[in-house]
């Protein structure tokens, strides 16, 4: 069986693999149909990601089907298609026990810590796979992506007609928008590119952008757009520390501001004239939950996401090694990228 590896920082390898044994009690073995491209793909291959090791099989977001489960596995069928959540945890650790499984000291997410979905069989555990058989493949593999976007909402917890100031426009900026569009909110999105603003206005319905440029004028565009009083939530997308060490000017006096964009380097900001005076209120947020999955499975199955509009390209299994480089090209315009399995 073939498999792709990254075997080290931009060294790409197509490798061969045994087929995999009979799924073990609690887990599946399943086949992949598609994976979705997203920014921790892209810093592993660069060799950015500090979470990555090497060699490793990349392949979190995808459309997969069920082929056979071991024992003690009830919730699923042979034939199912589902959604990897891909966070595994230790489900005896007391953050687990809190309900935040999301971010257990221990977990490893799959394609990232350990081996993931970029082969066309494998074994995983059966615990993480959400069935969604009203959805395509595609669909399905859109919703890790959507799922970190969403539990970023959640941690912000928009009221109506609040302000809300995204960050970011790529995957997770715009995985946000679409469940903030289905509020009663005020939205903004900054970005540095123009393509991805006239993304959002043309397709998720946002009035108002702004161009982010360095000669600083991106807050006085926002004074203006919100009659002088900001932002009452700030989601930053972009994993970028001047944007993230900067963004709190954006928010207005008792703001929320959103980390879910990653950062290595340390992150400074003011804290008396503009965090401690304004009261602000500073959050994190991590991958998802596993509630969150069946939550967009639902919404893309009732028509409340036009998953149409986020694939942009597609790439077939063979062809990985030659042209999967052409997607650290920030300027193609992509939103997300498919890769198809055989």
């Amino acid at each position: 069986m073939k498999a792709i590896e990254f075997t080290q920082p931009e060294v790409i390898t197509m490798i061969d693999l045994p087929e995999p044994p009979a799924p073990g009690p609690g887990e599946a073995l399943v086949r992949t149909h598609r994976m979705g491209i997203c920014g921790t793909d892209l810093s592993g291959y660069l060799g950015k990601m500090p979470f990555f090791s090497y060699p490793r099989i990349p392949g979190h977001e995808l459309g997969l089907e069920v082929l056979d489960v071991g024992e003690g596995v009830s919730h699923l069928q042979i034939g199912d298609k589902c959604s990897l959540e891909p966070y595994v945890n230790d489900p005896s650790s007391t953050t687990s026990h809190k309900g935040n499984s999301n971010c257990c000291p221990g977990v490893q997410v799959l394609g990232v810590h350990s081996d993931g979905g970029l082969r066309p069989q494998w074994i995983c555990p059966a615990r993480k796979l959400h069935p969604g058989n009203d959805l395509t493949y595609d669909q399905l593999a859109l919703v890790e992506t959507l799922a970190i976007g969403y539990h970023s909402v959640v941690r912000a917890d928009p009221q109506p007609k609040e302000t809300v100031l995204v960050i970011g426009a790529g995957p997770i900026g715009l995985a946000a928008l679409e469940f903030l569009r289905l509020k009663d909110l005020n939205i903004i999105v900054m970005d540095m590119v123009e393509s991805r603003l006239k993304f959002c206005r043309d397709h998720l319905g946002v009035d108002h952008t702004i161009l982010f440029k360095p000669n600083g004028d991106s807050l006085s565009k926002l004074q203006g757009i919100t009659g002088g009083e900001l932002a009452n939530i700030v989601i930053d997308a972009t994993g970028s520390v001047h944007s993230m060490s900067g963004c709190f000017e954006y928010a207005s006096f008792t703001g929320r501001v959103i980390y879910v964009g990653i950062t290595t380097e340390n992150l400074s900001f003011p804290h008396a004239p503009i965090f401690h005076r304004r009261e602000l209120t500073l959050l994190a947020s991590r991958n998802a939950l596993p509630q969150d999955f069946g939550k967009i499975i639902d919404l893309i199955a009732a028509g409340n996401i036009n998953t149409d509009i986020w694939i942009t390209d597609r790439l077939s299994f063979e062809d990985v090694p030659a042209d999967f480089a052409a997607f650290t090209d920030t300027g193609r315009g992509t939103v997300k990228a498919l890769i198809e399995i055989p």
